[in-house]
């Protein structure tokens, strides 16, 4: 929603494109078989496309929309998520533009209670998180897309039928200009919480509803407060309530506030209202200069999920998958993975590099993350919006405690995202009991510094094996699809991994380890290999 007489996309900070459906000569072709069709041009279905690209994959692009989601709804990237836009070869403009941050407080009635700090070192190449508007996230990620041949994006063009054909699916389109048939291999549905793609095959998003609801307010102001992330319970502005602040660039400050018991979301999210219940927070927090309101929505916070990620020929990423709470800021970060995930794998089936059995472990991995978001993120959810009044409580106890013990003041944790482990995962090997610390297999691969750089920028585009011995590098020369990157045993990187002279690790595109050794031996390094692509050794 935008103040009155404002457009729907008319922003004080950002231009919003508009793009036509596809015209002349293009509309020639518009029915040719495609090999992947990817429906929703957010940035899961943009990631997904640049993914498949990334592994000489064409795909087909469509979005009903005719520019970008109006609003900066997700905000919060990890370091995660920017290793991933760093492997898309598209992380230039987000670091230019986005505001990194590793701290945040907490306060009870105006007392601080928690300061927390994310993990951070010299090591790495990225801070672990960093505040951007979703409209430069996909303004950002477009460039890329537009500038990619293998890319063949349709705006304007809704999907009405997604049905099953022998060897495929027929995806119908809609467009102002008519309508038409792709035959495609494969649909990435791609298209939101609200899925059309998930009606159309019938199936339901399940898990719990949480009551709390809260309106989120972009507002434009001079501010000097850092960017960290400030977290208000019980404030003087929403007395039993809770209230959220990030900064964000071009001077936009996001302001959550949870609405009372009761309080009808039609009525606080009036103008007069929202302006109303942000000039008071932004009272509580000392600013008594001038702001505009650029912004504002609704929200509520659930874990929802499908049963099965997959549904025959179509596979479903991010919100079409899943909705899972904010808190933690999951959302996004969840969806850029699944992308990442499903892309390198349907790349690497598509080219001939893996065999179909690879595509079965998309759902025990990014589904199997899910789960891990809810049990960390329902617990958050609970803590910032108690569910019922015995949860109240107990809450309330614990943040008066916190004002004089500071053990308690953990409790209000967001837990931040971290990458979840593939421990499970049908293509990753069980880990080796000979390592004395690292990272385990089914983990991603921690950065670390190797010379002026770092060690993600040495890795190749498909399968890496890090190795402490040369002449475990020369035994594998020969395998396709894989290189191996000699590192000393005493480097830095050595240390992070707990790596010895005879020590390898074997990791994914997405940088995932998908076997370790501490004594490798080159038999069992091409042996996980071929496991992790599903491919036996004829």
């Amino acid at each position: 929603m935008r103040p009155a007489g404002k457009g729907a996309t008319e922003s004080l900070y950002f231009d919003y494109p508009r793009f036509d459906p596809p015209q002349g000569a293009a509309r020639a072709a518009l029915d040719a078989p495609a090999r992947a069709v990817i429906v929703g041009a957010g940035p899961v279905g943009m990631t997904a496309a640049l993914a498949l690209a990334r592994e000489g994959v064409a795909s087909v692009l469509l979005d009903d929309k005719s520019t970008f989601n109006d609003g900066s709804r997700a905000i919060c990237v990890s370091r995660s998520s920017f290793q991933i836009l760093d492997r898309l070869g598209v992380v230039g403009p987000f670091l230019d533009k986005a505001l990194g941050w590793t701290t945040g407080r907490s306060f009870y009635r105006g007392r601080q209670i928690l300061e927390f700090e994310m993990p951070d070192s010299a090591d790495e190449k990225f801070r672990p998180m960093y505040n951007l508007e979703q409209q430069y996230i996909e303004a950002f990620l477009w460039q890329a897309v537009a500038g990619c041949d293998l890319i063949d994006a349709r705006w304007q063009s809704e999907v009405t039928g997604v049905a099953d054909r022998e060897g495929g699916v027929a995806v119908t389109v809609r467009d102002p200009q008519g309508c038409y048939t792709i035959p495609a291999d494969w649909v990435l549905a791609c298209d939101g919480a609200r899925s059309a793609v998930r009606g159309m095959r019938g199936l339901r998003l399940k898990g719990e509803n949480f009551e709390g609801r809260y309106v989120i307010a972009d507002v434009q102001m001079e501010h000097d407060y850092p960017t960290i992330r400030r977290a208000l319970f019980d404030p003087d502005c929403r007395r039993g309530g809770t209230v959220l602040i990030h900064r964000q660039p071009d001077n936009i400050w996001r302001i959550d506030y949870q609405l009372a018991e009761g309080e009808d979301a039609e009525e606080a999210t009036r103008e007069d209202v929202v302006r109303d219940s942000v000039a008071a927070v932004l009272k509580d927090i000392g600013h008594e200069g001038p702001w505009e309101l650029e912004w504002w929505s609704v929200y509520s916070a659930n874990t929802l999920a499908l049963d099965d990620y997959r549904d025959g020929r179509v596979f479903f990423v991010g919100d079409s998958a899943h909705v899972v709470p904010i808190f933690g800021v999951r959302g996004l970060n969840n969806g850029l993975a699944d992308a990442m995930n499903i892309g390198w794998k349907l790349g690497w089936v598509l080219t001939g590099r893996a065999g179909p059995a690879l595509l079965d472990s998309y759902t025990p991995e990014r589904r199997g993350a899910t789960l891990d978001v809810f049990a960390n993120a329902s617990k958050s959810a609970r803590f910032m919006t108690p569910p019922s009044h015995g949860w109240r409580v107990m809450r309330d106890a614990a943040l008066s405690l916190a004002l004089d013990h500071e053990f308690a003041g953990q409790l209000a944790n967001p837990r931040q995202m971290t990458p979840y482990v593939y421990a499970r995962s049908p293509v990753v090997r069980a880990d080796d009991p000979g390592f004395a610390g690292g990272p385990s297999a089914g983990d991603v691969l921690p950065d670390a510094r190797v010379g002026d750089g770092h060690l993600s920028d040495r890795l190749g585009p498909g399968f890496t094996l890090l190795c402490f011995d040369a002449g475990l590098s020369r035994a594998l020369a020969g395998e396709a699809g894989m290189q191996a990157m000699v590192l000393e045993p005493g480097s830095a990187a050595a240390r992070r991994l707990a790596a010895g002279p005879g020590s390898a690790y074997l990791l994914r595109p997405d940088l995932y380890i998908a076997a370790r050794w501490h004594d490798a031996r080159a038999e069992d390094v091409i042996a996980a290999y071929r496991a992790a692509i599903c491919k036996s050794g004829d």
